[in-house]
């Protein structure tokens, strides 16, 4: 479904009290015209990025001029940033989450990149498709469900590690899928920073959820190896699960089109996902172009396509944890994510690489 027109707010978020991003930067006793600790280090994990996000824009062979261009968008988006440190309210600030995101990405549109991370996506996504059979075979062979679903949910994380750096993504694609398992067994130990995976797997027996809604995150292993499995349990079960994609590229995040891309390459002549029927399967344009999101903008389609959600499941740091993690909804609820920030880490009280999986359940 393609995204158009205004944005409005997903139905069944419980608006009341709503506030996207999780990790407060300030509060109201604090000076105005003064960056608060938290808004300090905040800007230092971003301007932190800046080198890497140049050297993919470098490399960008869709856009001329690429290296100055790149060079451009490093020392705007560094003056931007340390203008926020002067004054918090400049920009459009005092800065948040959301904001530090909006303004990179606006920088990189307006120096005329569109998507400097295509290359790698498109690599990562074609090693973690030949790996699909493998990883859903595997699941499959678990007969025990609670053992399934675990295995399941394990692999969410694991397709979470994948994203964590292009560089070892060769080394760790085994040809027979091993290594995307053993990644999965590999998790820091339980119980993790935040644990509802028993009441999660307890839920799964008893409940006969109608309609899924996930919002997902990362192009490669994390969509195809991570979440699409996930998925396939869903369907087989007689669950409808549709899939929120970002409207414009963001980071590594698989976009609309490109799960569409994907969904195509994943199913057979006959409309299945590996042997299981995919035409419960929708996949949404959310209408966002960032890696968090505020869920009071949303795309129409996907505000249509909620209305009778009893499930909604936010994957991924951006969207479940940096923003989210306290959102509450008129249904049935997941976030899951892996802490890839040490600032996020620090806030739950975790560690790096811990696992958060939250589960709600909506009493009404």
């Amino acid at each position: 479904m393609e995204s158009s027109g205004e944005m409005v707010a997903l139905p069944v978020l419980m608006e009341s009290n709503y506030r996207a991003c999780t990790i407060p930067f300030r509060f109201p006793s604090d000076n105005p015209k003064k960056p608060t600790p938290t808004e300090l280090s905040w800007i230092n994990l971003f301007a932190n990025s800046i080198p890497s996000f140049r050297k993919r824009a470098e490399s960008d062979d869709t856009v001329p001029d690429a290296p100055a261009r790149a060079e451009k968008f490093a020392q705007r988006y560094a003056e931007i940033l340390e203008d926020l440190k002067k004054d918090p309210e400049s920009h459009g600030g005092p800065p948040d989450c959301i904001l530090l995101c909006q303004l990179r990405e606006q920088v990189l549109r307006e120096v005329g990149f569109r998507d400097i991370f295509k290359k790698v996506k498109e690599e990562e996504n074609a090693k973690a498709i030949s790996l699909f059979q493998d990883v859903v075979r595997l699941n499959d062979a678990i007969d025990d469900e609670t053992k399934r679903v675990e295995n399941l949910i394990r692999g969410i994380f694991a397709g979470n590690i994948f994203d964590l750096g292009s560089a070892q993504l060769a080394e760790l694609f085994a040809k027979d899928g091993m290594s995307f398992q053993a990644s999965c067994q590999n998790l820091v130990p339980r119980p993790w920073v935040i644990d509802d995976l028993d009441n999660f797997i307890s839920k799964w027996g008893r409940k006969s959820w109608k309609k899924a809604i996930i919002f997902v995150d990362n192009s490669g292993a994390d969509i195809i190896l991570g979440i699409l499995p996930f998925a396939r349990e869903l369907l087989r079960h007689g669950v409808q699960v549709v899939l929120a994609a970002n409207d414009l590229p963001s980071i590594n995040d698989v976009t609309y089109d490109e799960l569409i891309e994907i969904i195509a390459k994943l199913k057979d002549e006959s409309g299945k996902l590996f042997g299981v029927d995919a035409s419960n399967l929708l996949i949404v344009n959310s209408g966002n172009d960032l890696p968090v999101i505020d869920l009071t903008r949303v795309s129409q389609e996907l505000a249509y396509l909620a209305t009778d959600a009893d499930l909604v499941i936010l994957e991924g740091m951006g969207r479940g944890l940096e923003t989210n993690l306290y959102a509450q909804f008129k249904c049935d609820s997941m976030k899951i994510a892996m802490v890839k920030h040490p600032e996020v880490a620090q806030f739950l009280g975790g560690r790096l690489y811990d696992c958060v999986i939250k589960y709600n359940e909506f009493l009404g």
